[in-house]
């Protein structure tokens, strides 16, 4: 079968621990927030929900999939107990698991995420696994996103691969390992037609401290994509394409948001989906921040993901001002 989308990228299971006053607290030091908690000792805790199938790239292929789009996953997984629960959700939500490779006698992966308030820090454990590149033939896009440390020597025949297929729209939104070898990866953002970061990652990537968005935006699109994508939290989403640089308010959210895992999976994932769907970068842009407000109303990244139709209708009702404008 032929898939309008794939993702690449690991997947595993979240284990939400919800943190709670006065168990632990937020130091700022220096503008860094930092949760705090006593050590050698026993810390309660209210709740702990364990969500499995997630992970940026396993996140972004079921929010293609609610979209509309035809979907798959490659990604790596043990043959235990977690890594059939994952199996279990990509069957339901519709995502082909064909080019998921279950590995024998191996653990799937399993973060921790202590959630505070409404934001969270994620202890992550990504499993070494024998990665080979599946033949996929030529869907209209790839995703490429987070993998291990593990993972970095395959980058090189992910890019050869996608370089003998140059039909391949190609995104990449790197995850904390790749952004911490871009210079290893500069054929992958040189391949990339869109490259998403938020603005600290560009940041990191691009080795400046400027908070000058226009600079960050031609730094991003001077490693090669054709399309830079650079999010800024409550601030909004920018875009840079064509000579054109455009910004994206947030969508208002309804209510205070819940948590906020996925929340850029979720702008990002329906940015490239709209292309994928033929939208223009601007109608994209448009519509990216809506499945971010919508996700941060629940735990985890994948449960408040919306379909098509619900996206459009909250579009259809959005304030005046919500629009994207030139800068």
């Amino acid at each position: 079968m032929k898939y309008d989308f794939i993702a690449i990228g690991d997947t595993g299971t979240d284990a939400f621990i919800k943190l709670v006053t006065p168990s632990a607290h937020i130091d700022i030091d220096k503008g860094k927030r930092e949760i705090a908690m006593s050590f050698a000792a026993k810390i309660p805790y209210e709740e702990v929900y364990v969500i499995p199938g997630v992970g940026n790239s396993a996140n972004v292929a079921v929010s293609a999939v609610r979209l509309g789009l035809t979907g798959a996953l490659v990604s790596n997984i043990g043959d235990d107990y977690f890594g059939g629960e994952c199996l279990k959700v990509f069957k339901e939500e519709r995502v082909e698991a064909e080019f998921i490779k279950v590995h024998k006698n191996a653990k799937t992966n399993y973060h921790y995420v202590l959630w505070f308030d409404d934001d969270r820090t994620i202890l992550t454990k990504h499993q070494k696994y024998d990665r080979e590149m599946p033949e996929i033939d030529e869907p209209e896009w790839v995703y490429l996103s987070s993998l291990g440390g593990d993972a970095l020597p395959w980058h090189e025949e992910l890019e050869n691969y996608f370089n003998k297929h140059p039909q391949i729209n190609l995104a990449f939104q790197p995850g904390s390992y790749q952004i911490a070898a871009s210079k290893e990866l500069g054929g992958i953002y040189k391949r990339a037609k869109v490259v998403i970061v938020n603005k600290e990652e560009a940041q990191t990537i691009l080795a400046t401290d400027t908070d000058d968005i226009k600079k960050l935006l031609e730094g991003m699109k001077e490693l090669g994509s054709e399309i830079a994508v650079i999010t800024d939290g409550v601030k909004g989403a920018y875009a840079s394409y064509n000579g054109e640089d455009w910004y994206m308010p947030p969508y208002p959210d309804p209510k205070p948001p819940l948590e906020r895992t996925g929340a850029g999976d979720a702008f990002a994932s329906t940015f490239v989906a709209a292309l994928c769907m033929g939208m223009s970068v601007v109608d994209a842009l448009w519509r990216a921040p809506i499945n971010s407000m919508s996700v941060v109303q629940y735990v985890g990244a994948r449960e408040g993901l919306l379909n098509k139709e619900k996206l459009e209708e909250y579009l259809k009702n959005a304030p005046k001002d919500y629009e994207p404008k030139r800068i």
